[in-house]
Formats: C-alpha cells, structure tokens, sequence
C-alpha cells in the first residue's frame, strides 16, 4: 500500500530490548502504522510472512516452518511465520521471502511459492505467502527477532503460543495449503 494511503504513521525507531550487537535488518519500510481498527501495526508499507510447508509422498503437508518470536519484539514470546516489513517497492513475494532468508536462513531458491493470502485492514495489509520446500530446508535462528526457527508437525501447529493473528489464520492457512497439493 502506498504511503501516503497509510494511517498515522510513527517514528521507524527499532524495537527497544535488541540485543547489543545482535543482527537486525532494517528497510525503509520500517516502522509503526495507528490502524484506524484500533492496532498499531508493524511496517509502513505492510507486512509479509512466509509459510513454508513440507509434505509426505501423498502431497499432505506434515510441517510448517515456524518462528518463536524474540520477547522483545511486538506480541514476543508466540510463534508464528518468519517475516516483517515491505521495503519500498518490493512486491509481498519477494518481500516475504527476504524475510525469511534474513530471520531463518531460508534459501529463496529451495522454495517453490503456491500463492497468497491478504489481511486488509483500514491502512494496512499482510501477506502470507503459501510455500512448499522444493528442496530441503533447514531452518535457524539468523538474527536477534528469533528465538528458536524450526519445523513444527501440522497437528502440533495449535498447541505453541501462537500470534494471535497467525492462530485466527492458522485454519484457513491449513485448508489451502492442503487444497494446493493436489
């Protein structure tokens, strides 16, 4: 969404509690948007999460990669898909890919991207980019805004804390990611 279509928009001054000396990527998309629903979100132009499925030889997805969130950043501590704030001009894909490569040292090119599901808000949006492992992936905690980065087993997906936001979508998420594999 262009910037000048966003809601109030706060100062981009990072998260406080990061680490000293701990990796943090910023763009100039960083940044806190008032939401006319009530929320502030975070990036000034949207956001974008990857959620990378793995599936068994029938084509079912079996695992998600999921992030524990750092305790410092906005709603720590849940778990929910790696990703962040669009940089100007960069489309959700490549933005949710960037995202993932910098937070869990995802390979773009061991991903095989099978669409996207947008949340609109009043000034805001995000999307989750719906992905299989199309070679294998191992992924890690590259920077400070994770605590832990790995395959969770789909039927386990409910049982963590999970973002809010990822726990409403988690359902839905499921279904198509089920639905893309046949």
């Amino acid at each position: 969404m262009p910037a000048e279509d966003a809601g109030t928009v706060l100062p981009a001054s990072g998260p406080a509690g990061i680490p000293p000396g701990a990796a943090h990527h910023r763009t100039a998309g960083d940044g806190w948007v008032q939401c006319a629903c009530g929320r502030r979100h975070w990036g000034r132009l949207g956001a974008a999460g990857l959620l990378l499925a793995r599936r068994d030889a029938a084509g079912e997805p079996v695992a998600v990669v999921l992030q524990h969130r750092a305790p410092w950043s906005d709603q720590g501590g849940t778990w929910g898909v790696p990703g962040g704030a669009l940089a100007p001009e960069e489309a959700p894909e490549d933005g949710a890919l960037r995202e993932a490569a910098e937070e869990a040292g995802i390979d773009p090119g061991h991903v095989r991207v099978l669409g996207t599901v947008e949340l609109v808000h009043p000034d805001w949006s995000y999307t989750t980019v719906l992905a299989d492992e199309h070679e294998p992936v191992t992924p890690s905690a590259t920077d400070a805004e994770s605590v832990e980065v790995r395959w969770v087993p789909v039927g386990d997906v409910v049982a963590l804390p999970l973002l809010p936001a990822f726990a409403d979508a988690w359902p839905d998420l499921l279904d198509r990611l089920r639905r893309s594999g046949r």
